[in-house]
């Protein structure tokens, strides 16, 4: 069990800082590099960057859960 929460915390970091890589800023970010600052602005918040927002919530929860997962296995171990 060690072993899995140690890779899934490598594994969550690792995809949390490419996904908040990818969110668009007011300059764009590395979101305009791959195709997303075409996009007017004032058209809103695209279907792709709805879907960006949700998969990197999902990434920062399992991260969470990964992080207090070790956190109890150091206490009780």
């Amino acid at each position: 069990m060690d072993l899995f929460l140690d890779i899934l915390l490598v594994a969550t970091s690792l995809l949390l800082m490419l996904l908040v890589l990818l969110h668009r800023a007011k300059g764009g970010g590395l979101s305009s590099l791959f195709g997303g600052g075409v996009q007017s602005s004032l058209s809103g918040s695209t279907v792709v960057e709805k879907n960006l927002d949700r998969i990197t919530v999902f990434t920062s929860v399992v991260w969470l859960i990964a992080i207090l997962g070790i956190g109890l296995e150091i206490k009780y171990s």
